[in-house]
């Protein structure tokens, strides 16, 4: 933890409150910064302020507790590159790993090796260098991330704009009824919970797509494609139609030696190129057997 205090000044007086703590910590990215505010851990004249946009007073004690990160430090681990070019990097993850340094990691990340033997670019985040999406720590495949800035902005827009397609693959618990199905459910924190997610009244849109590959005596392998990008949001709807993954320690019921969810394959629009490419990532050991051939 780390303490920050201030004393507003003349020349800062009706300033954003972002916008005074990231003048006065340019070492701390504004989302960061925000992050904290929302979190309650900002206070003026010892009053917890949760409005980023709150106005500023000459005199007023700025008071903030940050949450300390721990440095990118890096450190090899075995990667299966799938793809690399200039201005891209395909990696195919192994479930276990974790993306980017947080708060109780320890092991080496994906963003540690990968920074080993080649230069990311600087995000909002400091320990996210070059990542334009995330992957649960216990889901393994694909994960695509940028090798410069120009590459990391456009590749974000894609995502952002619902411009890209991913399909995972997923074996979940009981059989499935129908062939193909959409959920579109809203996703939030778990009131009950919070370190959880869950389908919420007032949480964030969130779509699912998913088609049967194949059923087995009480389990069903299904393709998965997610039009949003909420956290565990492929968890979260499973379970929500009563078919949670099975090996997910938070949101299933069965134990397994492994998260059976795979991010199979993604499509983006080349960010030099502009041409529509196709990642695919080999299907781990323990998934069913099926041919999957040219799948859409």
């Amino acid at each position: 933890m780390k303490h920050f205090d201030a004393i507003i000044g003349s020349d800062q007086r009706d300033a954003r409150l972002d916008r005074v703590l990231a003048d006065m910590n340019p070492d701390v990215s504004r989302s960061e910064i925000q992050r904290d505010i929302l979190a309650g851990r900002v206070t003026v004249d010892g009053k917890v302020v949760t409005q980023r946009s709150y106005r500023v007073r000459e005199g007023e004690h700025l008071a903030w507790v940050t949450t300390s990160k721990p440095p990118l430090n890096p450190r090899p681990l075995d990667l299966d590159i799938l793809y690399e070019d200039d201005a891209l990097v395909v990696v195919d993850k192994p479930t276990g790993v974790v993306v980017h340094p947080g708060a109780g990691t320890t092991a080496v990340t994906l963003v540690e090796a990968l920074l080993v033997d080649r230069d990311l670019p600087a995000s909002d985040d400091p320990t996210r260098p070059g990542i334009v999406h995330r992957l649960d720590k216990e889901t393994s495949g694909l994960i695509l991330v940028a090798k410069t800035a120009d590459a990391l902005v456009g590749l974000q827009a894609q995502f952002a704009a619902r411009a890209t397609s991913k399909s995972y693959l997923a074996v979940v618990s009981g059989l499935v009824a129908e062939e193909e199905g959409w959920i579109d459910a809203p996703v939030g924190r778990d009131p009950r919970l919070p370190s959880r997610m869950a389908v919420q009244p007032g949480g964030r849109e969130a779509q699912t797509g998913f088609a049967v590959l194949r059923r087995m005596e009480d389990s069903t392998l299904l393709v998965v494609r997610p039009r949003t990008g909420r956290t565990h949001q492929i968890r979260v709807h499973t379970r929500y139609i009563n078919h949670p993954v099975i090996g997910d320690p938070v949101y299933g019921r069965e134990s397994a030696d492994r998260l059976y969810l795979h991010a199979w394959r993604l499509q983006i629009d080349h960010p030099v190129t502009g041409e529509r490419t196709t990642f695919e990532a080999p299907v781990p050991s323990g998934f069913p057997e099926y041919t999957y051939g040219d799948l859409a």
